[in-house]
């Protein structure tokens, strides 16, 4: 048995038992607190570890248009400190108790884990608890993290190739929503910002009533729950309205054109169509479309315009998830001596290849097998499975879907996603963005 045999057959036995994890129900309790907390508790012994997560229903989209970029800054302002835990010791205190620990922002939410040796919930409830309670928002801690957001956005969206893309398509694909602005927002509107302006947006959202506790793994119920009220009861309810953008974008009746330049060396096309919420009925169809689309080696854009035409040397198709109608975006970039109009033609030539052509029973039964697989993958992890007891709580209020949500891909048939395609993949719902090399002159 060579070295290959031994890793793939060692492989195929952590998917199995991961497969056996993920398909069993995942079981759970949830209740309110009188603060209007949301408490999710998951109870899992096969390892010793636990995670403590929360989720505030807050993102890029509750911000004013004059001051984007908040949800970000306060994704890194809370790893402050607070009144009981010391500038710079958020992080060493997880570390050195042997767990990890991370967040992160989007247009719809804000994010916190810990993942840790199960002796050691009670230090994660504390320090979630202290971040609701009373974060560290003082001048030195602003100031300090004013440089860091503006470090990263350096560094992951102004100097990384492509790094704008999404920004420009967001940008131009919503005109009244406030998905027209990305999560790193814009560095002087976090430059001009108050002390007293980031102190109300804390007090706004960053409360039990918008906020939802997960604690999943090698816990006790009724002990957890003991721990939870002793951290969290006491914190008081939030005072202030919690602010919902209304605006709904208009339904889009023309296609739109626009050309980009960055330092990049080969150009890019991008077609971002506007596309249902997620949870809806189109958004499953909408889901399999893209994957079917880009997803593996066979895929209709890999297999035909970068295998077979050469067209493009990377190509792909995704759907964002938001609470609100998105977008989904397919990209290529070129090959070498390929035009963007020519690369655009191809990927239009498959994306009509769907619209006209039924899938094949054995393309279906591959899709299905594929997100089946993707399913169960992000819930045989724990922190896959915490994460996605929020986000199924926080936007469709239905945890139970970390169980059925696979039930709702299933329902949809082959016609059905011909039907979609042709109702959401139209040139009159789409931008096109033509991602370009600046001109050589370009200062």
């Amino acid at each position: 048995m060579n070295k290959y045999t031994i890793r793939n057959l060692c492989l195929g036995i952590f998917v199995l038992f991961g497969a056996q994890r993920a398909t069993a129900e995942i079981k759970f309790v949830q209740y309110d607190l009188p603060n209007g907390l949301h408490v999710i508790l998951h109870e899992d012994h096969s390892t010793p570890i636990v995670a403590v997560s929360v989720m505030y229903h807050v993102g890029s989209k509750n911000e004013e248009a004059s001051r984007t970029g908040f949800a970000h800054f306060f994704e890194h302002l809370l790893f402050e400190g607070s009144e009981n835990i010391k500038r710079g010791e958020y992080m060493k205190l997880v570390q050195a108790a042997g767990g990890q620990l991370n967040a992160n922002t989007s247009q719809d939410r804000t994010y916190y884990y810990e993942e840790l040796p199960s002796n050691q919930l009670e230090l994660a409830l504390w320090m979630e608890s202290e971040r609701m309670l009373h974060a560290k928002i003082d001048t030195i801690g602003v100031e300090t993290q004013r440089k860091v957001v503006k470090e990263e956005k350096k560094q992951r969206f102004d100097n990384t190739p492509y790094g704008q893309l999404i920004n420009v398509v967001y940008d131009n694909a919503f005109t009244v929503h406030p998905y027209h602005w990305s999560p790193i927002g814009k560095d002087q509107y976090i430059d001009q910002a108050t002390i007293s302006e980031f102190m109300e947006f804390y007090k706004t959202f960053y409360v039990p009533n918008n906020a939802v506790l997960v604690i999943g793994g090698d816990i006790d119920i009724k002990e957890t729950k003991a721990w939870v009220e002793k951290y969290y009861g006491s914190i008081p309810r939030g005072t202030k309205p919690i602010p919902r953008p209304t605006a709904v974008e208009p339904q889009q009746t023309a296609e739109k054109r626009v050309t980009f330049y960055d330092n990049v060396q080969l150009p890019a096309v991008i077609l971002a169509y506007h596309t249902p919420a997620m949870g809806s009925e189109d958004y499953y169809a909408v889901q399999l479309l893209t994957q079917w689309l880009s997803e593996g080696k066979s895929s209709l854009f890999q297999k035909e315009i970068v295998d077979k035409e050469q067209k493009a040397v990377q190509i792909g198709a995704f759907n964002i998830p938001n609470e609100d109608p998105s977008i989904a975006i397919m990209y290529g970039i070129t090959n070498q001596g390929v035009t963007p109009d020519e690369l655009e033609q191809s990927m239009e030539a498959q994306v009509e290849k769907i619209k006209t052509d039924l899938i094949s029973e054995q393309d279906y039964q591959k899709l299905m097998n594929q997100t089946e697989t993707a399913f169960v993958s992000r819930n045989s992890r724990l922190l896959g499975t915490v994460e996605t007891l929020a986000t199924d709580y926080t936007f469709l209020h239905d945890a139970n879907l970390v169980n059925t949500e696979m039930e709702r891909y299933k329902k949809v048939t082959k016609e059905d996603l011909k039907r979609v395609a042709n109702k959401y993949f139209i040139k009159e719902n789409r931008l096109v963005l033509d991602y370009l090399p600046k001109p050589k002159d370009n200062k």
